[in-house]
């Protein structure tokens, strides 16, 4: 049996909320995105306190009408250094980084450095970021590797929506999006360098349509969940290292299709895009509610549990501590900290951290045995992938030739089919 139990209560203040939590992934802070202006709040949730302790932007104009993507365009993107109290920020204007000690602009990046995703090396030595701001770069088909010692800029493989370090190591997960299908890819981590680097893996994941946010390890590492897409408010969870999908669920009504209903838009701005975790108990991915609630997910018996958090207020944002805790944002501008309590978990004992390390590092290298790095020259991504959705397989020569496809199919999948068969047909 599961139970929730308040340890701390603060309040953002009057007339703003937290549409986005990133805790650090060792240090008992988080990142909290600012409802009304392109700001970030940094807290401190550790001995059972939460307490500001700083901000990046505060006085940044409002976002005011801004909607869709002029906002997104707006809105700025952080990463957590791995071990030290680092905080990159990417925003309006450029890159501003945050330590206890105040805010300054990171050493040897220009200054004008535009960015629409971060995130640090697992080695905290070098910073990715994403689309590529060289000269010579190509955009969104490229990205940058920042070496923080040298201030030099190296060219990196294409991603475009966040990194997700495995807990196991030598392993991450990042996004390639396009309209028609999300490339969830996975990559070695290339370590003893002078700049670290992502070796991206022929086993991929393959999502419909795009507007999916970042990938997303439980802390085994035996689950990965994924959060989208455009045009539904959607959520997969994968076995790992099997890719076996074992959760596909919409929250709300799915899309009724173009043109929307109003009250269908109203819904989808009700549901938070970072509104999963995952806890320190296995086999378990939390949901926060538009309602105010906490929806528990036995992935297992697929069982779903709801915890009320927030009488009357929307849950604008969901993460999980360092230490397992869950942080829950409200659009009344309320933020809980709150520990799961079971009966059935030693949580937080040196025997669960322990056997959580040991699973989670033997699915890393599970997976890394199981598959083989794309070749340096291999600039056509697609070619080099095997392809799966969850359920089925795809070698690249099979998608090459595939003619039919059902309407139960993905929209990917029935393009890919149109475009061959028209092709055959043409010859």
């Amino acid at each position: 049996m599961t139970d929730l139990e308040v340890v701390a209560r603060g309040l953002v203040g009057a007339e703003r909320f937290f549409e986005q939590l990133r805790c650090h992934p060792r240090l008992p802070l988080v990142a909290c995105s600012d409802s009304e202006r392109p700001a970030v709040h940094i807290w401190d949730c550790g001995a059972g306190q939460l307490r500001e302790l700083g901000s990046v932007g505060l006085t940044s104009n409002p976002y005011g009408d801004a909607f869709g993507w002029e906002r997104a365009e707006r809105t700025p993107v952080v990463a957590w250094h791995p071990d030290q109290p680092l905080l990159v920020v990417a925003g309006e204007d450029g890159l501003r980084q945050w330590t206890p000690a105040g805010v300054c602009e990171p050493e040897g990046v220009p200054a004008t450095a535009s960015y629409r995703s971060l995130a640090f090396s697992p080695d905290g030595q070098t910073l990715w970021a994403s689309p590529s701001f060289r000269d010579e770069g190509g955009g969104w088909e490229s990205s940058d590797v920042l070496d923080l010692a040298s201030g030099t800029i190296g060219a990196g493989p294409r991603w475009d929506t966040g990194v997700a370090e495995h807990p196991g190591g030598g392993l991450v997960a990042t996004l390639a999006s396009d309209q028609g299908a999300t490339h969830c890819l996975f990559a070695r981590v290339d370590k003893g360098t002078a700049r670290a680097a992502m070796r991206p893996l022929r086993r991929a994941l393959i999502l419909d349509c795009d507007g999916y946010e970042t990938p997303l390890f439980s802390a085994d590492g035996r689950h990965i969940a994924i959060r989208g897409n455009a045009y539904d408010n959607s959520v997969e969870v994968f076995e790992f290292p099997s890719l076996h999908r074992v959760l596909a669920t919409t929250l709300g009504d799915p899309s009724p299709g173009y043109p929307y209903p109003q009250e269908w838009l109203d819904q989808m701005q009700a549901w938070s895009r970072h509104n999963i975790a995952f806890g320190s108990r296995p086999g378990v991915l939390w949901i926060a509610t538009p309602a105010g609630a906490l929806v528990e997910v036995d992935l297992e018996t697929r069982q779903a549990v709801e915890h009320d958090v927030l009488t009357g207020s929307r849950l604008s944002a969901l993460a999980a501590t360092a230490t397992g805790e869950l942080l829950v944002a409200g659009s009344g501008g309320e933020l809980v900290l709150l520990s799961v309590l079971s009966d059935s978990t030693l949580s937080g004992s040196t025997q669960t951290c322990t056997t959580s390390r040991d699973v989670s590092r033997a699915a890393a290298m599970a997976f890394l045995e199981a598959t083989a790095e794309i070749p340096d020259d291999g600039d056509d991504l697609e070619a080099h992938l095997v392809l799966t959705d969850g359920t089925r397989t795809w070698e690249a020569d099979d998608l090459a030739t595939v003619t039919a496809a059902s309407a139960t199919d993905p929209t990917w999948l029935q393009l890919q089919a149109a475009i061959n068969k028209a092709q055959v047909q043409s010859q």
